[in-house]
């Protein structure tokens, strides 16, 4: 009996590493891809050792109009959009997390919806309430709406970890005189240091890649993020240049890695109690 059990344990384990392996290829192919394309002169749709290692789909893109430019927009864009997300969650999430009100529920309902609608379904009535409010082709009105369109998902995100910090330290501020405002800024977010970091890593790789808004609200081709100058190296024709565009990728996802790079130690993290709460 004991050896059947053994046995089904171990045949469960092994399908399930077996399902975690697909999973994983499914995501390191596409890796592969990029990064063998991007030093392959000849590079085409299939995985495949490079013919010969070179650069020069590197020094083909690396060039203000294709590069430099389209990443300042996005890293203005993106960056910030995600401050103004972060601080609009953090002020929203404070209350419903702290003060109890009849209203918190249909609240946070109402925020699960607005979570659940597609981007699609409002782009036509916002592009043409940006139009009648002189919104459309502007940097600060795409930030608005990259802030707006993710702050729902962010404020769930922020009460749940609030929700983990101690209301006793916040009382006993209040105590010594602090305002609301004062112990949220110096008591509650640096304890949730790790939620913080993860609504602004989310945030910031949602709007990172997100081709659709900045298409439809921006028309000058200077103001255009990298998300949508990617759409350059698809020619006409079904033309496509793969080893520029795998290049192109690497450079793209970079800022990516080096901001969670940046902050891995906060999400490795916990919440920063030590004690506190103690005697």
């Amino acid at each position: 009996m004991a050896l059947t059990l053994v046995s089904r344990r171990r045949s469960r384990r092994l399908a399930a590493d077996a399902g975690l392996l697909v999973v994983a290829a499914a995501f390191a192919l596409p890796l592969a891809w990029v990064l063998l394309s991007s030093v392959d002169p000849h590079a085409d749709l299939r995985v495949k050792a490079p013919d010969g290692v070179t650069w020069s789909n590197f020094d083909a893109i690396l060039t203000s109009d294709i590069t430099f430019t389209p990443l300042l927009n996005s890293l203005v864009l993106c960056g910030g959009a995600t401050l103004l997300t972060v601080v609009c969650a953090a002020l929203a999430a404070y209350p419903l997390s702290r003060f109890r009100s009849r209203l918190n529920r249909p609240f946070l309902l109402t925020i699960l919806f607005a979570t659940s609608l597609p981007i699609t379904a409002i782009m036509v009535p916002v592009y043409a309430l940006f139009v009648q409010v002189n919104l459309i082709d502007t940097m600060q009105g795409t930030i608005l709406f990259f802030a707006a369109s993710q702050l729902p998902f962010a404020i769930w995100l922020m009460k749940n970890f609030m929700d983990g910090v101690p209301k006793e330290l916040e009382e006993a501020a209040w105590t010594d005189g602090a305002s609301s405002m004062q112990s949220l800024v110096r008591i509650v977010l640096p304890l949730m240091g790790p939620g913080v970091a993860v609504v602004t890593v989310f945030s910031f790789v949602v709007m990172w890649g997100n081709f659709f808004v900045p298409f439809m609200l921006l028309l000058t081709p200077d103001q255009m993020p990298a998300s949508v100058s990617i759409n350059e190296f698809f020619g006409n024709r079904g033309m496509v240049a793969y080893g520029q565009l795998a290049a192109f990728s690497v450079v793209y996802s970079t800022p990516v890695i080096l901001l969670y790079v940046l902050i891995a130690r906060r999400l490795g993290g916990g919440f920063a109690l030590g004690g506190a709460v103690k005697g």
